[in-house]
């Protein structure tokens, strides 16, 4: 990768590792209301006990819950909805933020949701209301959906076909990071003030790295910003290089669609949407992102009902998903089906025998380690749901069926927030998030393997794809190394709907 594209990767990097401050913050404020409430009630039971045991032993609780005790901050009882009202904001951030990149540029778009995350941020530490604190949620989800869609874009299109797998999965690493440093400036900070103010105060001293990132080249292109693109080609004759590289490989791409729209305008949309495979596939990689969504936010929002130190806990649960960061090397040996059975496979299994030993044995630590090999395991299949369902469906309704997909993501992570407020999940709906995994590994087999067979532009390419071929792919290194570099450029727009996957 040329420098120009290693400082889009590193700048990118840094609102990207912010959003995880936020994105799980509910983890702490609503457990710390949970503290609270378990201190003012003289009966309490096991569970009660526990969050009492490690509100006393964490900073950042004993201020939550002594605000929640004088009854002038936010820890009252609207408190507990503001995980749903956070992916409400992340549902409404997909399809808004689509909008505002698509006229205003994907560079316009992460400036501003950046802004407004560390703003909003800002205020929520001087603003200590329930009202404010629910809207404030709603907001940071809608500006957290715009960052994770147009960091992703600028990602994708700025590095070189053989790359293009690598800044989705350093950004999902970055991620990461940042769940694991908000476990510490949570263990850190004491009380309300000084916890927000941490989390905002960083991301405003970092803004002004975010103007120095570039435009896309994609939207340059098609909006004939040609002067903007030349003072990018004469930084150095490295980025002149690889820029020429990806404005090739762009009117290329945009050549090849120009030529293949007038071959579908005798056919509308909707009747490739009532096409039976098209319904079928539609219909189980949606089931797949409900599961996925569920099963995964349903761990990452109980870490503090484990009967563990929720610090150790919301640390290790970032640094389970480090091992991603091997996605790459995978995709590139294994087939997209196999490798998301064996994900989905493992996630339910690995929840499920969590579920039981939680019930059974008193083994915390081993409780722990089986959710968080769930978590790792459904993140994966996630990651791996962007490439697969691009080549799925055919080049002229791709984009719906990805934001079909998408769409039974978000209700899957609203659903969870809705069925379990405050991070406590309910027995029925742990052995639903366990079996839907499972059940979604079945579901795999009536999808086609799409390793080292081209990206279907109709209806009838998708029929032709092969089906029911389970071994692995080592071959499909050579065979299809180009099928996978023009399946990666599709992500910069079926990735859209789908950047909030990331996360």
């Amino acid at each position: 990768m040329g420098t120009l594209q290693k400082s889009v990767c590193w700048r990118l990097s840094v609102p990207v590792f912010f959003t995880a401050f936020l994105f799980f913050l509910d983890v702490f404020t609503v457990h710390g209301y949970s503290c609270a409430k378990a201190t003012e009630n003289s009966h309490r039971s096991l569970s009660q006990k526990l969050l009492v045991e490690n509100a006393s032993a964490a900073p950042v609780l004993r201020g939550s819950a002594a605000a929640c005790s004088s009854g002038d901050v936010v820890l009252g009882s609207g408190l507990v909805y503001g995980q749903t009202l956070y992916m409400t904001g992340l549902l409404i951030g997909s399809v808004v933020s689509g909008v505002i990149s698509d006229r205003y540029g994907k560079r316009v778009l992460l400036l501003g949701c950046s802004c407004l995350h560390a703003v909003v941020a800002l205020l929520t530490a001087f603003l200590p209301f329930t009202p404010f604190y629910l809207a404030a949620r709603c907001i940071t989800g809608l500006s957290c959906s715009g960052i994770n869609m147009s960091s992703m874009s600028l990602g994708v299109e700025w590095s070189q076909p053989k790359y293009r797998t690598w800044p989705p999965t350093l950004l999902s690493f970055i991620f990461s990071l940042g769940m694991m440093g908000l476990a510490v400036v949570a263990y850190l900070t004491h009380g309300w003030m000084q916890f927000h103010l941490v989390l905002a105060l960083p991301q405003i001293l970092c803004m002004p790295l975010y103007f120095n990132i570039p435009e896309s080249p994609r939207w340059l292109l098609l909006n004939k910003r040609m002067d903007t693109l030349e003072k990018y080609r004469s930084r150095s004759p490295e980025d002149r290089e690889c820029l020429d590289q990806l404005l090739d490989t762009l009117e290329t791409d945009l050549e090849m669609s120009k030529v293949e729209k007038p071959q579908c305008k005798h056919t509308s949309d909707f009747t490739h949407l009532k096409s039976p495979i098209i319904v079928m596939r539609v219909c189980i990689m949606g089931y797949i992102g409900m599961a996925s969504a569920l099963t995964y936010f349903g761990i990452s929002f109980s870490v503090g009902h484990f009967g563990l130190n929720i610090y150790l806990v919301q640390f290790f649960s970032g640094l389970s998903e480090s091992p991603s960061l091997l996605l790459p090397f995978l995709l590139a040996r294994c087939g997209r089906r196999p490798f998301t059975m064996v994900s989905l496979m493992a996630s339910g299994t690995a929840s499920l025998m969590s579920l039981l030993m939680s019930k059974f044995c008193d083994l915390p630590l081993l409780v722990v380690t089986l959710a968080l090999v769930g978590k790792l395991c459904m993140q994966s299949t996630t990651c791996v749901s962007l490439l697969y369902g691009i080549e799925l469906f055919p080049t002229v309704i791709r984009q719906k069926c990805i934001g079909l997909v998408n769409l039974w993501f978000r209700i899957g992570s609203i659903i969870n927030a809705v069925v379990a407020p405050t991070g406590e999940i309910p027995l029925p709906a742990m052995i639903c998030y366990s079996s839907a995994p499972i059940l979604g590994t079945w579901l795999c087999l009536l999808l086609p393997e799409t390793s080292g067979v081209p990206l279907p532009d109709s209806v009838l390419d998708c029929q032709k794809q092969p089906r029911l071929s389970m071994q692995c792919l080592p071959c499909s290194r050579t065979h299809g190394h180009l099928h996978t570099e023009q399946g990666e450029r599709q992500i910069t727009e079926g990735g859209r709907d789908m950047a909030g996957y990331e996360s």
